[in-house]
């Protein structure tokens, strides 16, 4: 921060402390129109970003965003798209966007559909590594080319990948419990091939899941059935009820981070989820591949030890271009995976494990992932600037935020209006079962493909419509 903005920084926290006492961004608000009324905060003046002011003054992020909408609203302040929030000065107020019926082009920043429908990181060197990893492997001497993969060829693969994975909490864990797979998704399915016994079994999800779960489910005949969820994930109560009343087999949970609300499961309700799981003899598949942060607490894996299964991938924090993917079994149950891997598809093409392995032995690799993480934050805090006075539910660590949409927004009619300004969404429809109740919210994703300044044009839209809803959606 520069000394400029420190200064402004430390006069609001002046102003802030010589508020009454009521809610934190009503108070913020009329410490800010106090500051510009009586110049200490003068026009054209670039307020501190939420994150860093929330920090000063001991309030959340999204608190301070919505003090800054409130001024927004009023004059008082102007967001400009990729410099951050001023004290208005010459500055025209925008006018506010007009929803078209269908589709139209965009032309404000670019003329291409935004799309905001998943998570997509940028090439922060990982194409130029890929290239240099293939150019590699190709130099190197390679009879397996001419065999069909072996269990044993994979073996530098499966140990590279485990000391990739060596921050996550797996409790007692060997290479070969570990399966390489085409991506997350493959290998959820592997996981439910391995598990799942019967003409139609039962597999519990969280009541909004990553959509995955289920297709997967639906595949090999089985039952998804949603389990009810409370603010710090899955209620073990219910869990302990619809195991027992459907003698289900398997549970398909996010608990690192739930996609798509950002939940994150605390270690105590973990336990909790994981003793109804041992006493109904009921196994647990977590999936953490949208997770990009560092490990909070032990896995299901480590606390099931012959129960727990972990799937994780590259695709979030390296390339999805790759589709490479790790399943990991308990010890007892390894060769159930092996086998259903082998006999689906005989592995990964050993060249490929091959380039894996090459890959995720480097430092530049690393660093790149910490790059990819710092970017991704990067976007999430924008987002919260533009967006923290409604209610989301974000982290630093996700590829997305949750967005509960005010009265008078339906999911889809939101979606629909987004759209026709340039900007695709996804509702929260998509993560609910097909006859279950879902909320009137959307999962809005960081797309790392898309210059900052275009993203942030683009979630400028969605403040927009947010803030004043067109009088046909009011009904």
């Amino acid at each position: 921060m520069t000394v400029e903005q420190n200064i402004v920084t430390d006069t609001i926290f002046d102003l802030f402390e010589n508020q009454a006492s009521g809610p934190k961004y009503r108070a913020l608000a009329s410490a800010l129109r106090d500051g510009i009324t009586h110049g200490q905060l003068s026009a054209g003046t670039r307020l501190p970003p939420v994150r860093e002011l929330g920090w000063r003054l001991g309030m959340t992020p999204g608190t301070v965003a919505r003090a800054y909408t409130i001024l927004t609203d009023e004059g008082v302040l102007v967001a400009e798209v990729g410099r951050g929030t001023f004290v208005r000065g010459e500055v025209e107020k925008a006018a506010p966007l007009l929803i078209e019926s269908g589709p139209r082009e965009v032309t404000e920043s670019g003329d291409r559909m935004v799309s905001l429908f998943t998570g997509r990181i940028p090439d922060l060197g990982q194409v130029a590594l890929v290239r240099e990893a293939l150019a590699r492997i190709s130099a190197r001497p390679a009879p397996g080319l001419m065999d069909y993969p072996t269990s044993r060829a994979f073996a530098p693969a499966r140990q590279v990948a485990l000391e990739w994975l060596s921050d996550v909490p797996l409790g007692q864990v060997h290479h070969e419990d570990l399966v390489l797979s085409h991506g997350a998704q493959n290998g959820i399915s592997l996981v439910m091939q391995a598990v799942l016994r019967g003409r139609r079994p039962v597999v519990l999800v969280e009541e909004l899941c990553y959509p995955g779960f289920r297709r997967a489910a639906e595949l090999l005949r089985a039952e998804p059935v949603p389990v009810p969820m409370d603010e710090q994930g899955i209620r073990p109560d219910a869990l302990r009820e619809l195991a027992r009343k459907h003698e289900a087999q398997l549970l398909c949970t996010s608990p690192a981070l739930h996609n798509p609300t950002t939940i994150v499961t605390p270690p105590e309700r973990r336990r909790e989820i994981a003793e109804v799981a041992r006493n109904c003899g009921l196994h647990i598949l977590e999936d953490d591949s949208t997770f990009l942060g560092q490990a909070r607490c032990e896995t299901y894996r480590a606390m099931l030890p012959e129960q727990g299964w972990f799937v994780s991938s590259i695709s979030k924090t390296l390339t999805p271009g790759l589709r490479v993917g790790f399943a990991i079994a308990p010890r007892a149950r390894r060769g159930d995976l092996r086998r259903a891997a082998e006999y689906g598809f005989f592995g990964l093409a050993l060249p490929l494990a091959d380039l894996v392995a090459d890959l995720l032995a480097r430092q530049e690799t690393k660093q790149i992932v910490r790059a990819v993480r710092e970017r991704n934050a990067l976007y999430v805090r924008s987002t919260v600037n533009f967006l923290g006075g409604h209610e989301l539910r974000w982290s630093e660590e996700a590829p997305f935020v949750w967005l509960r949409l005010p009265p008078g927004w339906r999911a889809a009619a939101f979606c629909m209006a987004a759209e026709a300004q340039g900007v695709q969404v996804r509702a929260a429809e998509e993560f609910a079962l097909r006859d279950a109740f879902a909320p009137h919210a959307v999962r809005i994703g960081m797309n790392g493909h898309v210059p900052l300044p275009e993203f942030e044009q683009a979630i400028l839209r969605l403040r927009r419509l947010l803030d004043d809803p067109p009088e046909q959606i009011l009904v």
